[in-house]
């Protein structure tokens, strides 16, 4: 479906970008993002996705807005306390850009019911607080062959990678999958809760931000993937740095041994 006047006018900048353009655009109104979470990470997320001109977005969430959320959950407003986040957001969406189509779930993902939700979409963005999340959403995007933008909060500190798992990379081995950049989750209590611990508002909209990046960029096409990459942010010292990591031949889902 052609760009409409209105949204030419709207995403101006992108056409005009040699890397983007017109087929970078019509790529975008033709996908489906599915977010998990529209918290610290999804708020932004959801924003630049909306903004950027996703054609449909799913927005997984079980939970309602609270006074505290507002310090860093910018798409939620203080009239909106009490209201679930899915409901929320979408309302946001529709503020910000009517052309996108928004699919509200207003639960909690499971292992039970990941592979369902997943596989209705293109592309699955990971803002969950908990590893038992990422670990039930990267294992359906493996078993559905779904790419996966997922991305991690301290409280001064975030990370960021993209997993294709499903795929082979250029040297014809697989590609990583989320399990063979953790094997397992940290044994409970390990880790303190974002109440307990706090964190830097302002951070969640740089991970958030970069995520939705990443999301594009794999949409799109252009410029080097973070399959294999772990982008670790810094605000602390204000460092960007990246890692590597590959195949683990040991791990539950594409390993040698499965």
């Amino acid at each position: 479906m052609p760009l409409t006047s209105d949204e030419i006018d709207r995403y101006a900048r992108h056409l005009v970008l040699r890397d983007v353009g017109g087929p970078g655009q019509l790529k975008l109104k033709a996908a489906s993002v599915l977010v998990i979470g529209a918290g610290g990470l999804g708020a932004p997320l959801i924003q630049y996705l909306a903004a950027a001109g996703i054609g449909t977005i799913g927005i997984v969430d079980d939970d309602a807005v609270s006074l505290s959320n507002l310090q860093r959950q910018v798409i939620h407003g203080t009239p909106d306390i009490g209201r679930p986040k899915v409901e929320s957001a979408a309302e946001a969406i529709g503020r910000l850009n009517p052309h996108v189509t928004v699919e509200p779930f207003s639960l909690r993902l499971t292992a039970e019911n990941a592979r369902d939700l997943v596989r209705r979409f293109d592309i699955v963005a990971d803002g969950s607080d908990n590893f038992d999340t990422r670990y039930a959403v990267s294992d359906a995007c493996f078993f559905e062959k779904k790419p996966l933008v997922t991305a991690a909060l301290g409280q001064f500190d975030g990370s960021l990678t993209t997993i294709r798992a499903h795929e082979n990379g250029p040297d014809g081995k697989p590609n990583p999958t989320y399990r063979c950049l953790f094997p397992s989750p940290p044994p409970p209590g390990a880790i303190p809760t974002c109440a307990e611990a706090g964190i830097l508002g302002a951070l969640t909209g740089v991970m958030g931000s970069l995520m939705a990046m990443e999301v594009i960029r794999e949409i799109v096409g252009f410029g080097e993937s973070l399959v294999g990459r772990l982008l670790m942010v810094d605000a602390r010292s204000m460092r960007f740095d990246t890692v590597r990591y590959g195949w683990d031949e040991g791990n539950p889902l594409s390993g040698s041994r499965t």
